[in-house]
């Protein structure tokens, strides 16, 4: 019989990008990116567990943008074509290291099989259409698969608008449940950004419960008994599961963090970069631009830029040593828990799911050795999720979370500094006149009503986290600031034609063409009716 358990969370997430207007979009390729590195070879190791009996169970959140994209035939038709161009690329690197480069030579082989396995599974296993293969898993029993916020807004930022915050929940739950037939049975509040009184939009949408980084349970109203290995009710009936920071700093800190060991590949080495201009030409971008490509030949070696030649063997025995590293350590935290609690502790590790495969390129399998450990060698720990916890112990401590993130140093800071601050005032002047135009037009149809809608999407692409968090992090600047310029100049142009009732409506299809995602959105969602004034006062006071 087990002792504790312990908890994988995977946050799988992305800004909406697509541009049909550019196929040459540099930011689309994240998405590629992650369905290669990331997505494709966790739905790999899922299979082959359940193929080989392996029980396990993980929880994974699917944010409403990646949804959106991952079932977009545009995305999935270039997707294809971006993976037809990587096989040719790895092709050509297996003939050129068999006679330039024979170090590399095992890899190019190991790439060129990798990518036309993806594309074995995303084109024809799926059918394009790996939603379907997550859904297959919770079916299964083996994945409890959530979802998180519209456009991944970071909520507490909002909260002088209730309606906003509400829209932002009601939205992304729509979307969830068009693809899992469900209402999401968890919640991640993006970048874990927890202001009180907000969990009361989940409980009006049967959501059981929803994750806090460590301080936002530590630092409760009322002192949680158990710390964060057990969660507490709000006073909604909403579960909070607070983040265990021992094993979150074994896989994300920089210095102690299993993924920065000199046997694992170096992300920062691509042959985009490496190779002769003339040769790698045909597969970077159009503009000439250099770029990462996923070929990556080296290992990290050390601090300094000597890079050495990447040993699959030397990384897989690294993996296996940090599973079980990290298993020892979660039983060494639950044979000290269990003796002082009333219940099985329970262990919570969220982490973003691209760090899995893409920054950590042995992530996927250090993962499946540590589901593998479990499952196969120990009784003391087993892995469950938050909603079957929640099932053995109905009963739990209520109490109200603190506002907390898991962003740098706890709170707001990532998301409102001197580089980021200003879309605030603007956000929150199209946030007023969304609620606006939805109050005083309560029945709009046809023309106006599409307008509506659409006025609804651009409001909520130009409130995701990530633009903010983009010009934080200094990287893709330019493209972050164009997003929110654009969303909010749609947004500026569409409030007035409906005001003035005289919608363009070549504009409007242009704009409908561009920014497609939520297809069944209604802008009555931003109504202020939807929000009882005992709530409202809650939240603004």
């Amino acid at each position: 019989m087990e002792k504790g358990y312990l908890s994988f969370i995977l946050h799988a997430h992305l800004p909406h990008v697509r541009h049909p207007e550019n196929e040459n979009i540099m930011e689309e390729e994240w998405l590629y990116e992650a369905i290669t590195e990331t997505y494709i070879p966790l739905i790999n190791i899922f299979d082959n567990l359940i193929e080989d009996g392996i029980e396990f169970k993980l929880t994974l959140s699917l944010s409403p943008p990646l949804l959106q994209m991952l079932t977009d035939p545009l995305l999935q038709e270039r997707y294809l074509n971006h993976l037809n161009e990587l096989i040719e690329l790895a092709d050509k690197e297996v003939e050129r290291t068999s006679r330039e480069a024979p170090e590399h030579h095992e890899m190019a082989k190991r790439y060129a099989y990798l990518f036309k396995e993806a594309r074995y599974v995303f084109a024809e296993k799926y059918n394009r259409n790996l939603v379907s293969a997550f859904k297959k898993f919770q079916d299964q029993g083996c994945l409890e698969v959530i979802t998180s916020s519209a456009t991944h807004a970071f909520l507490p930022f909002f909260d002088i608008y209730p309606e906003a915050v509400k829209s932002q929940i009601d939205v992304g739950v729509n979307e969830y449940y068009k693809h899992f037939d469900q209402t999401p049975p968890g919640f991640w509040l993006p970048e874990c950004g927890y202001q009180p009184e907000h969990d009361e939009f989940l409980a009006q949408r049967d959501i059981r419960y929803f994750f806090t980084d460590s301080h936002g349970i530590l630092h409760a109203d009322t002192r949680p008994k158990y710390g964060v290995y057990a969660p507490i009710y709000t006073e909604s009936g909403v579960a909070a599961f607070g983040r265990d920071m021992e094993s979150s700093k074994q896989v994300w800190s920089a210095n102690e963090g299993y993924p920065g060991d000199y046997d694992y590949r170096e992300f920062y080495r691509d042959i985009g970069y490496d190779l002769d201009y003339e040769y790698i030409e045909p597969y970077i971008h159009a503009s000439g631009e250099r770029k990462d490509t996923g070929i990556k030949y080296h290992r990290i070696t050390g601090e300094g830029d000597y890079k050495e030649a990447y040993n699959p063997e030397w990384a897989a025995h690294k993996a296996d040593m940090h599973a079980e590293d990290f298993i020892q350590n979660r039983i060494q935290q639950i044979d000290y828990l269990a003796d002082k609690m009333d219940r099985k502790p329970i262990i919570v590790s969220p982490y973003d799911a691209e760090l899995y495969g893409h920054w950590w390129y042995e992530g996927v399998q250090w993962l499946d050795f540590v589901i593998r450990k479990i499952a196969c060698d120990y009784n003391s720990i087993t892995l469950t999720t938050p909603g079957e916890y929640l099932n053995e112990y109905k009963t739990n401590q209520v109490a109200t979370p603190s506002y907390s993130s898991w962003g740098y140093k706890g709170y707001g800071e990532v998301w409102l500094q001197s580089n980021n601050d200003w879309i605030y005032r603007h956000l929150h002047w199209a946030t007023e006149k969304m609620i606006e135009v939805a109050n005083e037009y309560p029945d709009a149809s046809g023309l106006k009503y599409e307008a509506l809608n659409q006025l609804a999407r651009e409001l909520l692409l130009a409130q995701s986290s990530d633009w903010p968090f983009i010009m934080k992090t200094g990287t893709m600047v330019e493209y972050a600031v164009r997003r929110i310029k654009t969303h909010l100049t749609r947004f500026k142009s569409l409030y007035h034609e409906i005001k003035d009732d005289d919608i363009d409506v070549h504009i409007l299809r242009k704009i409908q063409n561009y920014d497609n995602l939520f297809p069944d959105i209604d802008y009555r969602v931003y109504r202020s009716d939807n929000i009882s004034n005992e709530l409202r006062q809650a939240l603004i006071k």
